[in-house]
């Protein structure tokens, strides 16, 4: 009994698998062109086993356009998800998530460079533009560390998010300047940076979710240690956590993470500020259960919010990231009113 209390049970991953498939299928066949349920699937179905798709469905729409998108929108919220709700068990903050580093902003000014300059790798389409962004994720996490460790030694929770945020500032202007020089490609760089997964593919699948089971995988085997650190740093080294080691292994994780998802689908803001809360209202504070619940929120938020991108203003698409800040803004709003209404009579 104690087991299917600290762990996810069987039945809630069926449960939470399901409901996550039901939200995937759901956001292929809806669009600018809707499509029967029972078409997409027997697309999708025939396709994986070799099988000729029926006449008269839309196999280009349905595996070339559609299935890679909801693909990658799927693991980019369950990635962001997770940092966010990493971070806010590494840094016991509420408010912090994977940006609070100011590796989403580094990552996010590296792509920016790539693209306003045109920095490409022969052969590899858009290589360039992931590569600067994982590097730039993972030169401001370096230097953010250094700069924590040279003013604080113990690595405290408030040095990291201070000059974390002062860095997303700084990267903020630097990208600034860098679109003014950027000419002819400041509208596509400047819709890039709201966010967008439009261009798709099952390539960038591939590699969201080789990073996702890579990075994922260390953070989930922390679970035990984070669940240290929600007590507090003192009480996580008296029961034998190595408090700084920890630290740096989940931070350069987060920072990987979201550096390839910023690669690939721009800045996208609120995910992993907000899902990991509506995640622990589901499931509780223990993070053997809190992790594996953030990653399906996640999948499931910034696949409806991808919904409503393409379809409110149909055929206008939205970017992605106006939409999770429009709904994710309202949601922690909520959220946090709840929190504090529940303290008030709690006390």
């Amino acid at each position: 009994m104690k087991a299917k209390t600290n762990h996810f049970t069987f039945v809630e991953y069926l449960l939470f698998t399901l409901a996550l498939l039901t939200v995937m299928l759901l956001c292929v066949c809806l669009g600018s062109v809707s499509l029967p349920v029972g078409g997409t699937l027997a697309a999708i179905w025939n396709s994986l086993f070799g099988l000729p798709v029926p006449e008269g469905v839309p196999k280009a729409i349905i595996l070339s356009v559609r299935l890679p998108r909801v693909l990658c929108v799927a693991m980019v919220g369950a990635a962001l998800s997770l940092c966010g709700a990493v971070m806010q068990g590494l840094l016991r903050n509420p408010l912090a998530d994977g940006s609070t580093l100011g590796v989403s902003a580094g990552a996010s000014l590296g792509a920016v460079i790539a693209l306003a300059f045109g920095v490409s790798i022969p052969g590899l389409p858009y290589a360039g533009t992931m590569g600067m962004a994982m590097a730039f994720a993972f030169g401001s996490l370096m230097m953010i560390l250094a700069l924590a460790y040279t003013l604080d030694r113990s690595f405290s929770t408030h040095s990291i998010i201070l000059i974390g945020v002062i860095f997303s500032m700084f990267a903020s202007a630097l990208m600034s300047l860098v679109i003014s020089f950027s000419g002819d490609k400041i509208k596509s760089i400047t819709f890039w940076t709201m966010g967008s997964l439009s261009g798709s593919t099952y390539a960038y699948a591939l590699i969201l979710l080789c990073a996702l089971i890579l990075c994922g995988g260390v953070m989930l085997s922390h679970t035990r240690e984070l669940n240290a650190f929600a007590v507090g740093e003192d009480n996580a080294r008296h029961v034998g956590v190595n408090v700084k080691r920890v630290k740096l292994t989940l931070l350069i994780a987060v920072s990987v993470l979201i550096g390839v998802c910023v690669s690939i689908g721009g800045t996208i803001s609120f995910v992993g500020l907000v899902t990991p809360h509506m995640a622990r209202m589901l499931v509780g504070p223990n993070h053997k259960r809190l992790l594996p619940a953030s990653l399906y929120a996640g999948a499931v938020f910034l696949l409806l919010s991808d919904l409503a991108a393409r379809t409110v203003l149909r055929p206008v698409e939205l970017s992605i990231g106006v939409v999770t800040s429009l709904v994710g803004a309202a949601v922690f709003v909520i959220i946090f009113r709840g929190t504090r209404k529940g303290r008030g009579n709690a006390c």
